[in-house]
């Protein structure tokens, strides 16, 4: 549909892979080289400036892959719920993956045989065969960072820069799947629409004592619950620190936005100032 070509086109143009021409930039050819969504692309392009690229390559694997969390039977929801927490970090579901996916290489390495890793998965209700592919995605991205000779940074993760770096790398890529609590209750109103979301039962936040009110998201699917997947608590601060301003002030008018215009008048208020006289 031409609407779908137009806001396909405009969100190219907010990841910066499209020249004044309409063309692809030089840094949309190379976002072009992975076959991957374009937001994604971009976080591991961005990952090599800020040295957590290891880390994108595992979360790039892992959202690219089918989902690794299996659907506990009947009677078995709470004990799948107890081993799902052991991977949980509290930065938020893209950090979890990395925890999964490097438990998997440690079990895959420590068992003798491909029936004990599979044992394993079943233990820990995860996807042996969904944790294999994102391992083979995840050897063809590194062959791509090879091939076009892009640096692939040592592996820091849980380390508090290493977190804070690789926030700062997703949201490069995704600062258009941004959703705010609006009520403290779960319920995300994503900035781009009027459109409520809920937390997907797979998400380390679900059923928490701790709901953050601002998060990146994966994906919304509507056919599930119009849920948000893949979700990971970020500050504002951070948001309007790497957003670029003609996104943000293209955003439809929301109670969301006046937080985040308050944070921008926070930060620099002789910015803002000329900003309003402009």
């Amino acid at each position: 549909a031409p609407e779908s070509l137009m806001q396909a086109l405009e969100d190219l143009d907010y990841l910066a892979a499209l020249d004044n021409d309409g063309n692809l930039s030089e840094f949309g050819i190379i976002m072009s080289e992975f076959p991957l969504d374009p937001q994604l692309s971009k976080s591991i392009l961005v990952s090599c400036e800020f040295e957590c690229v290891d880390e994108m390559l595992t979360i790039a694997a892992m959202v690219t892959a089918p989902n690794c969390f299996l659907h506990a039977p009947p009677g078995t929801e709470e004990i799948a719920l107890t081993c799902w927490r052991k991977f949980s970090h509290p930065a938020g579901d893209h950090f979890t993956l990395i925890n999964v996916f490097n438990a998997f290489k440690e079990a895959s390495t420590t068992s003798t045989s491909q029936c004990n890793t599979e044992k394993w998965c079943r233990d820990y209700f995860l996807s042996s065969s969904a944790l294999r592919m994102a391992e083979i995605i995840r050897a063809e991205l590194v062959e791509i960072m090879k091939r076009i000779e892009l640096p692939i940074s040592e592996p820091d993760f849980g380390s508090k820069e290493n977190i804070l770096n690789i926030k700062k790398s997703l949201l490069s890529g995704y600062f258009m799947h941004i959703a705010r609590d609006v009520d403290g209750s779960g319920n995300y109103l994503m900035l781009t629409h009027r459109q409520v979301a809920q937390l997907h039962p797979f998400s380390s936040y679900y059923n928490s004592r701790r709901i953050p009110e601002w998060v990146l998201f994966h994906e919304f699917n509507l056919s599930e619950d119009n849920s948000i997947r893949v979700v990971s608590e970020i500050s504002p601060d951070l948001f309007m620190e790497l957003v670029p301003q003609y996104y943000f002030s293209n955003l439809p008018p929301s109670e969301s936005k006046d937080i985040l215009q308050k944070v921008i008048n926070h930060s620099s208020p002789a910015s803002a100032m000329k900003e309003e006289q402009k």
